[in-house]
């Protein structure tokens, strides 16, 4: 595999995802509670760097097109992947979210608590949905643009988690605080 094929079917994946997610808008409940429009512009501003870095080009800045990843084939299919394990992963948690699921931080009309699928082990599988398919792609590009777009959207999911927890505590109270002794945030819980 070269690394212009295993790129082509990174993207693919990502346009997979962006499909799926796009016909999945549609199913979702009325607002209760929504973030200011402040807190939206601070998730989407680094967003769009994070995924700029991961996708663009910068060539006027000689050190971010620096490649830090081989690209041998072994590398470039364990890169394509996890991008689609990534997109599975996002499309899962999506669909068990049902119609709780919004891109904006907000609780929903009758929201319900979900702690089935992968919502089980994990508070926030779509962002780790995403951030696994992050790396995959970092990985099939090779540059350190790519490696710090993954740290930019990292960072953006994180803070972003921090809010819809929030939201969430506030909501359920107690059972949240459970769920949250169970589960880890991007990564299930081992002890």
């Amino acid at each position: 595999m070269n690394s212009e094929y295993a790129s082509t079917l990174a993207k693919g994946c990502w346009v997979v995802w962006a499909a799926i997610w796009f016909v999945l808008m549609f199913w979702h409940k009325s607002v209760k509670k929504r973030e200011t429009v402040e807190e939206r512009i601070r998730h989407i501003a680094p967003m769009l760097v994070g995924f700029w870095l991961l996708f663009g080009r910068v060539q006027t800045i000689a050190w971010f097109e620096q490649v830090v990843i081989p690209r041998t084939a072994g590398v470039l299919w364990t890169g394509v992947a996890l991008t689609a394990l990534g997109v599975l992963i996002s499309v899962w948690a999506r669909l068990a979210l049902g119609g709780n699921w919004s891109g904006v931080v907000t609780l929903k009309e009758n929201h319900e608590l979900i702690r089935n699928g992968p919502y089980r082990w994990i508070r926030h599988p779509i962002y780790t949905g995403m951030l696994v398919s992050t790396a995959g792609t970092a990985i099939v590009d090779g540059r350190l643009r790519g490696w710090l777009g993954l740290l930019v959207v990292w960072v953006t999911f994180y803070f972003k988690a921090q809010r819809e927890e929030r939201f969430l505590r506030q909501e359920f109270g107690d059972r949240f605080q459970e769920h949250t002794r169970k589960t880890g945030m991007f990564l299930p819980k081992f002890t």
